[in-house]
């Protein structure tokens, strides 16, 4: 009797296996959407501003309406999104004065980050922000905006994590999801103009960086971010956020 209601317990026992992968795929699942959405909004897809309907999200994302609510909390907590009582979310407008504030603290960050990079970064590492910096210039060849962008993210991320300082990288990275989106948007402004000069300058961190002149790299990041607080304020200014998404302009 005994044995047989050891078996049968044994066998209804739930497998822990089963559930840790059942967690595994729903927390992938969740960082699935979350990505998704994110990346749409960053890319522009929806005015500054602009409401977020629910009903075209789950369809576009083939989501019910509780995982996409969870993504929306999480955006909310990085400051990409307003969460608005009984009326849904929107994307949370910034103004001029809110972009410059933005951009001139990351750019205090990044330049703290640079100088503090200089003074510990591994050859190796140096190789890799290389590489990053080689695929960035391909997709800027290519006029490739998404794939120039996230190679630019990689770069800037990566000179933050050479700092080895986790207070300042908990402090970027509470940032850097609220900016994110204005950093894109900064790209479109004069078009073939700013993004040539974010090229450049690009060009003068790298240098920076393989010589670890970690007081010019600071200079350098500083006023990096600062040019792009002001592309952003303009390209807003002029309305036409809505094209966000658009292809840039032929570079000659």
């Amino acid at each position: 009797m005994s044995s047989t209601i050891l078996d049968t317990a044994t066998a209804s026992a739930p497998d822990p296996d089963a559930r840790t992968s059942a967690a595994r795929d729903e927390t992938s699942l969740h960082d699935e959407i979350l990505a998704r959405l994110r990346d749409y909004i960053v890319e522009g897809h929806v005015a500054d501003g602009g409401r977020l309907s629910e009903r075209q999200l789950c369809e576009m994302l083939g989501v019910s309406r509780t995982p996409l609510r969870e993504a929306l909390k999480v955006l909310a907590a990085e400051g990409l999104v307003e969460l608005l009582p009984n009326r849904g979310a929107r994307v949370r407008p910034l103004s001029a004065a809110d972009i410059q504030e933005l951009f001139d603290l990351m750019g205090g960050l990044e330049g703290l980050a640079g100088r503090l990079a200089c003074e510990k970064i591994s050859d190796e590492a140096i190789e890799k922000i290389e590489q990053l910096h080689h695929d960035m210039y391909g997709f800027y060849m290519r006029q490739d905006m998404q794939g120039y962008f996230r190679m630019n993210q990689l770069i800037h991320r990566s000179i933050v994590d050479a700092a080895a300082n986790a207070t300042l990288q908990a402090t970027y990275e509470s940032l850097a999801g609220r900016i994110r989106r204005v950093r894109f948007s900064a790209n479109f402004a004069r078009r073939r103009e700013r993004w040539s000069e974010a090229m450049r300058e690009h060009e003068l961190i790298l240098d920076a960086l393989r010589r670890r002149a970690g007081s010019e790299l600071s200079d350098i990041l500083f006023q990096h971010l600062r040019n792009k607080g002001a592309a952003a304020i303009a390209y807003f200014a002029e309305g036409t956020a809505t094209h966000a998404g658009a292809k840039p302009a032929k570079l000659d």
